[in-house]
């Protein structure tokens, strides 16, 4: 007969291992969840006398899935990170009491999809400028009994836990109104490396005017006696308003046997392409 206090001990170890294999099942990059939810377009602007705009999500997954959608306020930091905030700093201006949407909330089978209709109402006395808020996509909880802790499988005598990760995903909502403009520029280009070694390419890109500015930056590099070429990319790039700056790294992936040397770098900085693919902004770094 096993002794009462080594039965003890050894559950306790079982429930310090599954404690463990939870912790790292939460430290997973939260990309690989949100490949789940697909949402298009990311982001959706008003402008002129547009005044509703629709945006389609489908569910990628596995299993039917529930989303709570809702409009939040969200502020960038200078390394592109968003905070929720409830207050508006000065220059900030949210665009939730301008907007309305259907459905609040939809359940989606695996392969499925729903459109959601985002209207925009503005006052009379609406002040020329942006206004940016962020729809959000919550996942709530399956209360279908999949997924309870009473379906998890235990030995007699332990505690059986099931946890899932909920996520969720944004889209920001930008609303324009009056005559609104802005100018960017690349600024304090720097060539490092990464913690494995690997080249990157730091930068400030510095914003002007009343409304935001969104686009994909593209590096390449020149040898002084070679051809240029395309050897780094970051796409959806945005600097909200009222932010003036952005810092920003872009990895840069030289192809086999090219050396950072004796060239030039350029970056560009230009609107995506169903967006007119203006160029934006670049700069150049001697090498």
């Amino acid at each position: 007969m096993i002794p009462k206090t080594l039965t003890q001990k050894a559950r306790g170890m079982t429930l310090l291992f599954r404690s463990l294999l939870f912790a790292l099942l939460f430290m997973l990059p939260a990309s690989q969840a949100l490949a789940q939810l697909m949402l298009y377009p990311t982001r959706v602007v008003f402008e002129g006398n547009q005044r509703s705009a629709q945006l389609e999500l489908i569910n990628n997954g596995s299993e039917s899935a529930t989303y709570r959608i809702s409009l939040v306020n969200r502020r960038m930091s200078e390394t592109g990170a968003f905070s929720d905030i409830t207050a508006p700093l000065p220059g900030e201006q949210f665009a939730d009491s301008l907007l309305q949407y259907s459905p609040r909330q939809v359940t989606l089978e695996p392969g499925a999809g729903q459109a959601v209709r985002i209207m925009v109402r503005k006052p009379a006395d609406l002040a020329a400028g942006e206004y940016r808020s962020h729809l959000l996509f919550a996942q709530q909880p399956d209360t279908s009994g999949r997924r309870s802790i009473e379906s998890g499988s235990a030995a007699e005598g332990e505690i059986g836990i099931q946890l899932t990760a909920l996520v969720g995903a944004s889209v920001p909502v930008i609303v324009r109104h009056g005559a609104t403009d802005a100018n960017v520029a690349l600024t304090q280009l720097e060539l490092k490396r990464a913690s494995n070694g690997a080249p990157l390419l730091a930068l400030q890109m510095q914003r002007s005017g009343t409304q935001s500015v969104y686009g994909d930056l593209t590096v390449s590099f020149t040898p002084r006696s070679g051809t240029e070429q395309v050897i780094g990319r970051a796409n959806g790039v945005a600097v909200y308003t009222p932010n003036p700056l952005r810092n920003a790294r872009i990895a840069l992936q030289p192809p086999s046997g090219l050396t950072l040397t004796n060239g030039t770098l350029h970056i560009t900085y230009r609107e995506q392409a169903e967006d007119g693919g203006r160029l934006l902004a670049e700069s150049e770094l001697s090498l």
